[in-house]
């Protein structure tokens, strides 16, 4: 037996692979293959002489392994979809819904930027410090190589807000600290609009697990449906809400007296990312608002039982 770096098997002119090579073609290492092996990702190789032989289908095999790893997918999840395969229950409707919803949600392109660019954009003094908190946001990514350093821009719209409100005066810290609290808030939106799809479109073609191929097949051509709908439904909801409050705003900045709030009006109160990200954290996003109230409430009860304990023992002092 050959390997396939030295040519093609004599007996079947497909190419055979040991272990090392399949390794080396796949990316994979020796010991993450025969691990699949254990957990039944991966067909058992053939057997010649004393020698194990791979083909291409173990090589197909592992790329779709890497490349569902990729999306998110665990190992348990992916080892349902193609045992569906092998059983021939099809795996092209499913791997088809995969790519449909990793697929870009945006008709936004990438673009790159050098690092003199960016600081140019941006004060023109190097701010280590703001590159390390854009890279983590994913605002930026570090491309390896090139001559000078230079950046991915997953959205270069995202970007070109940032220059603007840092133009405008707004430190470069309060911009990232608005972004992640701006981003908890957004995937929150994301999260509800998902739950409700999936209730009342999605359920009928996730009932088995794995979903059929044509199942899967026809719930990824709704996804191309329904995926600008999230999208024009929050840039409507926002421009309403821009309207009504920023007039609201602005009648209060230019009212020669402070706004009074009434006994049953709610009023919005701007509470730290971090705070926001902990609370959330212990009660789950659903839970945020009525934590926040309870315990201001329960503030509130405190101090006002401590300020009646402290006026109670002012009085039997004065009494004495």
């Amino acid at each position: 037996m050959r390997s396939v770096g030295a040519g093609l098997s004599e007996q079947s002119a497909q190419p055979e692979y040991r272990i090392e090579d399949l390794a080396h073609h796949s990316g994979a290492t020796v010991r993450t293959i025969r691990a699949y092996q254990d957990r039944g990702l991966l067909p058992r190789p053939e057997r010649r002489g004393r020698s194990n032989v791979y083909g291409d289908a173990h090589l197909a095999r592992l790329h779709q392994i890497a490349d569902l790893l990729d999306r998110g997918y665990t190992l348990a999840s992916i080892k349902e979809l193609l045992e569906a395969w092998d059983t021939g229950r099809g795996l092209g409707g499913v791997l088809g819904l995969v790519a449909e919803v990793h697929g870009p949600w945006t008709d936004e392109e990438a673009d790159r930027i050098s690092r003199a660019e960016l600081d140019a954009r941006f004060g023109g003094t190097p701010d280590e410090e703001a590159i390390r908190e854009a890279v983590e946001l994913g605002v930026l990514e570090r491309l390896p190589g090139g001559e000078g350093e230079e950046y991915l821009v997953p959205s270069p719209q995202e970007l070109a807000v940032a220059a603007e409100l840092y133009a405008a005066g707004v430190p470069l810290a309060a911009i990232t600290g608005h972004l992640r609290e701006l981003r908890d808030q957004v995937e929150h939106i994301a999260s509800r609009f998902l739950e409700f799809t999936t209730e009342h479109v999605f359920a009928r073609y996730l009932e088995h697990r794995p979903p059929t191929d044509a199942d899967a097949a026809e719930a990824a051509t709704m996804v191309r449906r329904l995926r600008p709908l999230a999208q024009q439904t929050v840039d409507a909801e926002l421009a309403r809400a821009m309207r009504l409050l920023a007039t609201r705003h602005l009648q209060i900045h230019l009212s020669p007296d402070p706004p009074r709030i009434k006994d049953d009006q709610a009023r919005a109160v701007t509470l730290p990312a971090g705070t926001m990200r902990a609370v959330q954290s212990l009660v789950g996003a659903e839970g945020v608002e009525a934590f926040i109230a309870a315990a201001t409430e329960r503030e509130v009860s405190k101090r006002t039982l401590d300020a009646l304990a402290s006026n109670q023992r002012i009085a039997n002092e004065l009494t004495q």
